[in-house]
């Protein structure tokens, strides 16, 4: 990458701490705590430490542990800003993916202007940037029924373990996997639970999702009656409805002794050792939530009614993990066949 002699400093030092001594006046770290969501602040932090490695490739002291938080945001011109765009697209990153790294810098050098540490024109400038177009298909994959029954398998013999470490982590695994498969839950939604969240009058759930909206989602009998065995075992004490667990199948609390939540990232490791241990193919929480929608549209379930019980914005974003279009298109080219072979024609007849 071409070097950015207004970013990095002629004695090669890296200058984050003399720009912004202060958090408060840090453009990256504001723009970060004002987002409501942790899943978010995740996702967004890791977009500007992304670009943060970008603007300092090639520099003495970069490594991959570099963080938005040691970029000078204030500095930045139309010209690195631009660069970003340019490298992220040869990354081969998915447009979205990219547009979500353009969308953070915009939203970083907009808590400089209100900082007052650029001007609006200097942010309009870098701002400037035009989003990548383009579509992937959905990330993930179906989950097929031996496979998630394979796996409930594997977490029922942990249930019924001698071992209280494996008999807690057990009962705690199977409710999970049903409940996402119940409820098509994200995974920060899903860890992002209260036991107050449970109602079993009605079988359901209350879920915080993306912009802090609230919706309500159901568990099918056969996923309550797990979530029942789960909280049998947990106790109805206030806190986390799926906590993690420490050696000896005790729960992580906090001072006042209630169950603290596990993190997104956590749900994805259980998943992964539940399947390793059942021998069959990896499945990601996101998996699920595309089989539930994917469940519902085949059943006849109507568009609006799926987009609501996931949380979606668009009816259109629902629309992308209906599997029937596909199907249609494959059905309709299994209508070709290839034509017999036939042997070669002797030398000298003519070709019809």
């Amino acid at each position: 990458m071409t070097q950015l002699p207004d970013i990095v400093t002629a004695d090669d030092r890296l200058p984050a701490t003399q720009t912004f001594p202060d958090r408060a006046r840090n453009p990256y770290w504001v723009y970060l705590d004002n987002l409501q969501s942790g899943e978010s602040k995740r996702t967004m932090k890791g977009c500007l430490d992304r670009i943060a490695r970008l603007l300092f490739a090639g520099h003495p002291n970069a490594n991959e542990e570099h963080s938005g938080e040691l970029v000078p945001w204030h500095q930045l011109q139309y010209e690195h800003t631009i660069r970003v765009r340019a490298l992220l697209i040869e990354d081969n990153l998915s447009p979205a993916y990219i547009n979500k790294h353009l969308v953070a810098m915009r939203r970083v050098l907009k808590e400089a202007w209100r900082l007052g540490l650029i001007t609006a024109e200097h942010r309009d400038r870098a701002s400037d940037l035009p989003m990548v177009k383009g579509s992937r298909l959905p990330a993930g994959t179906h989950v097929p029924p031996e496979s998630l029954a394979a796996v409930l398998g594997v977490c029922d013999a942990a249930a019924a373990s001698d071992k209280d470490a494996d008999r807690v982590a057990g009962t705690r695994d199977g409710a999970m996997l049903a409940a996402l498969y119940s409820t098509g839950c994200r995974r920060a939604e899903l860890t992002g639970l209260t036991l107050a969240d449970y109602d079993p009058a009605t079988r359901s759930l209350r879920v915080r999702g993306k912009g802090d909206k609230e919706r309500v989602v159901y568990l099918i009998p056969d996923a309550m009656a797990r979530v029942e065995a789960w909280i049998a075992v947990r106790g109805r004490t206030p806190g986390a409805l799926f906590p993690p667990l420490r050696k000896g199948g005790k729960f992580r609390t906090d001072p006042r002794g209630w169950p603290v939540h596990m993190t997104p990232r956590a749900l994805g490791t259980i998943l992964d050792a539940r399947y390793t241990q059942a021998a069959v193919a990896r499945r990601t929480p996101h998996d699920f939530r595309r089989t539930f929608v994917g469940e519902l549209l085949d059943a006849g379930v109507d568009l609006a009614t799926v987009q609501g019980l996931t949380g979606h914005a668009s009816p259109a974003t629902t629309a992308r993990y209906d599997r029937r279009p596909e199907r249609r298109r494959q059905e309709a080219t299994d209508k070709l066949t290839l034509p017999k072979p036939r042997p070669p024609r002797p030398k000298g007849d003519p070709v019809p």
